[in-house]
């Protein structure tokens, strides 16, 4: 081989290894395509898990019927972990979820829940307490009288204030207005 054809083949050579790292080189690649998001409706409020807190000056249960009296305009809304809220809510607005009207499946009218009601004596020296299912609902003034279904204990005796403790149901209102949640409240919205 000649010197010339020897300085072409090491020329084509250092080419040839020179262009092989610039062809392994990756190009960026387009970003993924993304469809884009078209809400049908009107968002809602996220729905939490809740327990509901009413009291009242008193509370009475005779056949069939748990009447609480001068029962609280406002009643204590509050969700468990992981959200750890809490809020008030008017007792009226809570007493929708017995309408007949409510056609939802999670309605306390197809799903009534479980409450437990703590009576107070005046002097405080006793508490009784009741656990009842909570069928319906009738709100007339301060007093608010449930169609129950008695699980256990009973109320004689208790001439004190009371606090019914209704179990858990979706409630959408945290984003409504102030909450508590961990160290203190805060304003949402």
């Amino acid at each position: 081989m000649t010197m010339k054809n020897r300085n072409g083949c090491i020329i084509i050579a250092f080419l040839l290894c020179g262009a092989a790292p610039a062809l392994a080189q990756n190009t960026t690649s387009a970003p993924p395509h993304v469809p884009l998001e078209k809400t049908i409706g009107q968002a809602g409020p996220d729905i939490v898990p809740s327990l509901i807190v009413m009291n009242a000056r008193g509370a009475s249960l005779q056949g069939g019927k748990l009447t609480l009296t001068g029962v609280s305009p406002n009643s204590i809304v509050f969700a468990d972990r992981p959200v750890r809220a809490a809020g008030h809510t008017l007792t009226a607005h809570l007493l929708e979820e017995w309408a007949p009207s409510n056609e939802s499946d999670e309605s306390f009218t197809k799903d009534p829940p479980n409450g437990t009601v703590s009576v107070c004596n005046t002097d405080g020296s006793k508490i009784r307490d009741a656990v009842v299912t909570l069928k319906t609902a009738k709100l007339e003034g301060d007093k608010l009288t449930f169609d129950v279904d008695v699980l256990e204990g009973e109320l004689t005796g208790a001439d004190g204030a009371a606090a019914l403790f209704i179990d858990r149901f979706g409630f959408g209102g945290f984003a409504l207005g102030v909450i508590h949640e961990g160290g203190g409240p805060r304003q949402l919205g």
